[in-house]
């Protein structure tokens, strides 16, 4: 029994481990009805073999020492028999197969074993012994219980040993073949049977699983969509709730926790878009307001310095300071404008763009701003078309080569290059690369939001703006369909614009 479980211990650890919920509940309910046939099995075997072994011990109990004694005694109780029955030994009311054996001192000096036919006479009883054989017999103890030993020219036998008229030892035995036979037959059905049952209980317990299991499943699928929802920004419809089953079972509890998260998410995300669309707004608004007021105070600003009349130095610094925050605001307003639009989704122009003509105009702006840095051009052979907003994607350029221009030393170099992949289906990538000292590392992961400046100082300084040229060009080229990409370290910086060859989005 210990080694048919130790058996089923190695079986259940080769198996495979299952992953999902479903095939853990499947395979546990499998392994414990196979550990329960298991352990029924071998009961039943135990059983079966402790009760036929102990019929045999009975009967031989019964049988006595007839047949070894008349080995030894050889004609003597045979006398209406003729000669050759005499030598032969007395097989009358003797089992077939039944094993005879008269010891003297421990030595083996007669063995017989009744035939299968009894009625033959010319069978020669005498049973071929090797030493190992003499060995076991002789080891049987008198007077004791029975004792199984294994015969080399006959196979496993019972037997029994009594003290004999002489001082010697009788041996009698009978063949296990029988109980070992049945055994092996209740083995084989238990197999069968077993193996049948734990086929047919592990195909309906993964059915009757799969159906106690269909609202978790219907959990995880409403979850899964919810996850591919965009819920960064905008207004997000979350699909309809998982269906909830009885609240009194664990199932039923997780799908209910799980719709009423969902409802309080849909809240937050409806608090949040209308905050966003407030904000939105407001930023429109204030822009547009704001537009008026800033240009007329420029326009004073100007007027006032070209008045003919003398001006006091600080008065005229004043007015030229005005003049030029003025300006600065003008642009921070128009940009603010420009997000706020593209927030709000508004659609940009599609037309075809011819895209290389917009890098050399964009690199000989940023050559006559910045002299003194080093300005290169790669571009293929043929002019490269996009289809979107022209002056969109000049901003684009003009924002990335202001920003390699201020945030580099003088005598940097910039490299701006154009290249198409995979042909009218693929995208075409416009590359901005400096040598420069390159984006601070904690600067990068928020480079392309808002009011975000790697040196306020020094853009101030050098004439910088808010910090909306690269998220004014994130937001340019995700309404174009693409996206804007930045790896940087000292001495090597590069942004990359991809955006549709042919420019449909």
């Amino acid at each position: 029994m210990g080694r048919a479980l130790r058996t089923v211990g190695r079986w259940l650890r080769s198996l495979p481990r299952p992953h999902t919920l479903r095939a853990r509940l499947t395979a546990g309910l499998v392994v414990l009805l196979a550990v329960s046939c298991a352990a029924v099995g071998v009961a039943a075997v135990v059983e079966l073999d402790g009760f036929l072994t102990g019929r045999l011990d009975q009967q031989l109990t019964e049988v006595g020492t007839q047949f070894p004694a008349s080995l030894e005694h050889k004609g003597q109780t045979l006398t209406d028999h003729d000669a050759d029955d005499r030598e032969r030994g007395d097989t009358r009311r003797q089992a077939p197969h039944t094993f005879g054996a008269r010891l003297v001192k421990g030595i083996v000096t007669n063995s017989g074993v009744v035939p299968a036919d009894k009625d033959d006479t010319t069978t020669d009883l005498k049973v071929p012994l090797t030493a190992r054989d003499r060995r076991e017999l002789a080891e049987v103890p008198v007077g004791g219980t029975a004792r199984t030993i294994y015969l080399s020219s006959l196979g496993k036998y019972r037997v029994l040993a009594a003290e004999g008229r002489d001082g010697d030892v009788m041996i009698t035995g009978l063949p296990l073949e029988s109980v070992e036979a049945a055994v092996h037959r209740l083995e084989t059905v238990a197999a069968i049977v077993f193996g049948a049952a734990l086929l047919i209980t592990g195909f309906a317990g993964a059915l009757w699983v799969r159906w106690s299991l269909r609202p978790l499943s219907r959990v995880a699928a409403t979850a899964t969509r919810v996850s591919e929802l965009p819920l960064a920004s905008g207004e997000v419809a979350l699909p309809p709730r998982a269906p909830e089953s009885d609240p009194r079972s664990e199932v039923g509890q997780v799908a209910g926790a799980f719709n009423r998260m969902l409802g309080h998410v849909e809240d937050a995300l409806t608090h949040r878009h209308a905050s966003e669309e407030r904000l939105r707004s407001f930023a429109a608004d204030a822009s547009h307001e704001l537009r008026t007021p800033v240009a007329s105070i420029r326009g004073h600003a100007e007027l006032a310095l070209l008045h003919p009349d003398p001006v006091p130095p600080k008065v005229t610094r004043a007015l030229e300071r005005i003049e030029a925050e003025s300006a600065r605001m003008g642009v921070m307003v128009d940009e603010m404008l420009l997000l706020a639009r593209l927030d709000a989704g508004r659609p940009l122009e599609r037309r075809p763009v011819d895209l290389t003509r917009l890098v050399l105009d964009a690199v000989a702006d940023g050559r006559a701003a910045g002299p003194d840095h080093r300005w290169a051009l790669q571009l293929p052979e043929e002019p490269v078309t996009v289809t979107g907003d022209a002056h969109r994607l000049q901003q684009v350029l003009a924002n990335l080569l202001a920003n390699a221009r201020l945030h580099t030393p003088v005598g940097t170099k910039v490299t701006v290059s154009v290249e198409t992949r995979g042909g009218a289906t693929g995208a075409t990538y416009l590359t901005v690369h400096d040598d420069g000292p390159g984006v601070p590392t904690e600067v990068q992961p928020g480079v392309f939001e808002r009011f975000t400046r790697a040196d306020r100082r020094r853009a101030e300084g050098r004439g910088g703006g808010a910090g909306l040229g690269l998220s004014i060009v994130a937001a340019v080229t995700e309404a174009h369909g693409g996206s804007v990409g930045l790896e940087s370290r000292p001495g090597s910086t590069t942004f990359t614009v991809k955006l549709p060859s042919g420019g449909s989005t």
